[in-house]
């Protein structure tokens, strides 16, 4: 048991988990975190409090933000603003077809090797971008790297909201990318609609994934639409599940009426079924 904080870089960005240590900071307090370039200032969202999982494996904060690393902040948001147009406009004028999705700067790599500034993009085949990293260096007066990310990583570094009205999943709380596949969907029965089971990067909804064990028990269990069980009610024929419930929709053979009984009612009914039946 220990305590931990929540920050974000970015209002409304990706969260990341950190010990406070001896600090104790509050809601909008500006701390230093480390990260690969150094420490960095972002903002608590979630005050320091005690949790019931094990923290020993998580980063500690560095210290709370002071003037001096609060206009060091400022700068950098500047630099990266410029940074940003410059791209663009190089971009258009090199006539190539990628699309800027986030910069990140800093004054002093790891190493002593001077500012650097790293410039991730969007694009639909891999680019030769020579020629624009020479121009951006010149521009900038710094080192350039450009990376190019995937539809998924693109969503997860500009945020948005998703279809249920929340922030984006990736964009949150998600550290690694699972493997997601239409027949989550068609286990579900999910409208095979693209645009329905797409998410704001275009591939399927990471959410697919979720609820996918829950129907894969289910439907190992329970009697498949199409079976004839016996219900408290009487004896009947499934033509439907509702997973979420937990309940199987039998319509009844002596009037012909649906009713909604639960999967643990008739699952003894489907077993001896099937050992009668084979």
């Amino acid at each position: 048991m220990g305590m931990l904080c929540a920050v974000s870089f970015n209002r409304y960005g990706r969260l990341f988990y950190f010990d406070p240590g001896d600090l104790r900071p509050q809601v909008g307090d500006r701390v230093l975190v480390p990260t690969d370039d150094g420490p960095e200032v972002a903002e608590c969202v979630w005050a320091a409090q005690w949790v019931t999982e094990e923290t020993e494996g998580f980063p500690r904060l560095v210290a709370m933000a002071g003037d001096d690393d609060l206009r060091r902040d400022e700068l950098l948001r500047k630099r990266k603003a410029e940074a940003k147009v410059a791209a663009k406009k190089l971009i258009r004028e090199h006539e190539l077809p990628m699309k800027v999705v986030a910069v990140d700067h800093a004054l002093d790599a790891s190493g002593g090797q001077g500012a650097r500034t790293t410039i991730y993009f969007t694009a639909p085949h891999r680019v030769d971008f020579r020629s624009l990293v020479r121009d951006l260096g010149a521009t900038l007066h710094c080192r350039v790297e450009l990376r190019q990310l995937s539809a998924r990583d693109s969503a997860r570094v500009q945020g948005g909201i998703g279809s249920c009205g929340r922030d984006l999943c990736c964009a949150t709380f998600l550290n690694d990318f699972e493997p997601v596949t239409i027949r989550m969907a068609k286990d579900q029965d999910l409208p095979l609609n693209p645009l329905r089971i797409s998410g704001a990067c275009g591939r399927l909804m990471c959410c697919l994934k979720y609820e996918h064990p829950l129907y894969s028990s289910f439907q190992a269990t329970a009697p498949p639409v199409g079976a004839r069980v016996s219900t408290p009610d009487g004896d009947g024929r499934v033509v439907g599940h509702s997973v979420p419930r937990d309940a199987v929709i039998v319509r009844m053979d002596a009037d012909g009426s649906r009713c909604s009984c639960s999967r643990a009612s008739v699952c003894g009914s489907r077993q001896a079924y099937e050992e009668r039946h084979g």
